[in-house]
């Protein structure tokens, strides 16, 4: 069942509950209430005839049909039958009837209370009647009485006129409330409706639909936040698709060759006096295989768990000499020269000595790659306040303007650098973003097609 059905039942079953709630209780309530604003209006009207009317008669002011006449005109004004009656129980007077009537015997009933309900008298009355009753004194003797008698039903008819006027009180404020609802659904249910269905068809992987909430309130900035998160799960989306490329590709070049020289050897193409030369490039395959699965393993570790930091002090200028002699045999190969030139004799920093020799590592890897033969590579600190900059220069290739700023991105090769060396992972830049972030550090790049290129990063300065 659909939220706008349910929410539209929810609606009617609750008018309904009130209506039926209003008219089983409420019908009784009104009549109480009714019935308690007409015993004092009647007592009223009882005591004022009996003081102003009645007592002229005894007091022989007034004969008997003047007193007939002025309680007929009284019985059309407050629509209730009147009586004068003696001290002996005879009617004198009666606004409804001629007949002469004696009520001796139910005088007790009737003059005993100044109000008395369900008084019923056979022949008089034809329903049960509420009698306000009220004595004529006159000389200091109670000389009669003044009945006034309104019908049980007159309640109830007044009850059944307050309660359709609260009913059509009810159903204004339930046409109200429908249209309120109506609104409501609109201006909620609606766009809540655009919402899901835009979530299923992202949830089959089409990120362009259209969701086309056009509200300016929380519903839209809901929409907005799914329409980033989407945005977001779909450069997630395409990464993953980019890194199962890129990994299927790296580890199928190595493994390609492994496998090719491996057979070759096996079956004899390759003869045995050039076998060596073979096993010496499966070996290094192998390195390359096991490079690119170690640097996956840290950068899945950064990821999941962040990079947990091994903070001491120590003298950045032997790590990077220590850098610099590992390169030492693939320098002379190529005729590269590695020139250092330090701020100082020793400049300590507070960092994890372990990863700030991996950046360097890979700093100076990427340098000698892309750098020419018969080249120089320049790493130099300077040290700034607190900081110290430590900068890896080289005079190579180049990155180009278009590329610069996604060196950090995992994978990425520009091509010239595909074209030049194939040999990369493309994982060795975005490991030294992950470790100097890690460190709270900046780390810049400036670089110029067939100029050189020239990374730059800092540290905190030891206190000692």
């Amino acid at each position: 069942m659909k939220l706008p059905l349910k929410v539209t039942i929810c609606f009617l079953v609750t008018i309904l509950v009130i209506f039926v709630l209003v008219n089983l209780f409420g019908n009784r309530m009104v009549e109480e209430a009714v019935y308690e604003k007409m015993k004092p209006q009647y007592s009223e009207h009882v005591r004022r005839i009996a003081d102003e009317y009645s007592e002229y008669y005894f007091s022989s002011y007034v004969d008997l049909g003047d007193i007939q006449r002025q309680l007929e005109l009284i019985d059309r004004l407050i629509d209730a039958r009147i009586w004068l009656v003696n001290s002996k129980g005879a009617v004198l007077a009666d606004t409804r009837s001629k007949a002469l009537l004696n009520v001796s015997d139910q005088a007790d009933m009737l003059f005993g209370s100044s109000f008395t309900d369900g008084v019923e008298m056979s022949g008089v009355f034809a329903e049960p009647m509420m009698c306000f009753c009220e004595p004529v004194i006159y000389d200091y003797a109670v000389k009669g009485y003044v009945c006034i008698f309104v019908p049980q039903s007159k309640v109830d008819r007044d009850a059944v006129i307050y309660m359709d006027v609260i009913n059509m009180g009810l159903l204004i404020i339930a046409g109200v409330l429908f249209i309120a609802f109506v609104g409501i659904y609109f201006l909620a249910v609606y766009p809540t409706r655009k919402i899901r269905n835009a979530a299923i068809e992202y949830a089959k992987g089409n990120y362009d639909y259209p969701m086309n909430v056009k509200s300016h309130d929380e519903i839209r900035s809901l929409a907005d936040s799914i329409s980033y998160m989407v945005g977001e799960v779909k450069n997630v989306d395409d990464y993953q698709k980019k890194f199962i490329a890129n990994i299927s590709h790296d580890f199928r070049s190595p493994l390609t060759s492994i496998k090719g020289y491996a057979e070759a050897m096996k079956d004899g193409t390759i003869p045995y006096e050039l076998q060596g030369k073979y096993l010496d490039i499966i070996l290094f395959e192998a390195d390359r295989l096991t490079k690119l699965t170690s640097n996956l393993l840290d950068l899945n570790r950064m990821d999941n768990k962040g990079l947990m930091l091994d903070i001491t002090s120590f003298d950045i200028n032997k790590v990077i000499r220590n850098v610099a002699a590992a390169f030492e045999g693939i320098c002379r190969s190529r005729k590269i020269v590695i020139e250092l030139e330090f701020a100082a004799m020793e400049t300590f920093v507070d960092a994890d000595m372990s990863r700030i020799q991996q950046v360097l590592y890979n700093l100076t890897d990427n340098a000698i790659k892309f750098s020419n033969s018969d080249s120089r590579i320049e790493i130099e600190t300077e040290e700034k306040g607190n900081k110290v900059l430590i900068r890896v220069r080289d005079h190579g290739i180049g990155i180009p303007k278009d590329s610069v700023k996604r060196v950090w991105e995992r994978f990425y090769k520009a091509d010239s650098s595909r074209g030049k060396d194939k040999k990369g992972t493309g994982l060795g830049l975005s490991i030294v973003k992950e470790v100097i972030s890690a460190h709270d550090e900046n780390i810049s790049v400036i670089s110029t097609e067939g100029v050189g290129t020239e990374f730059t990063f800092s540290l905190t300065l030891s206190e000692t």
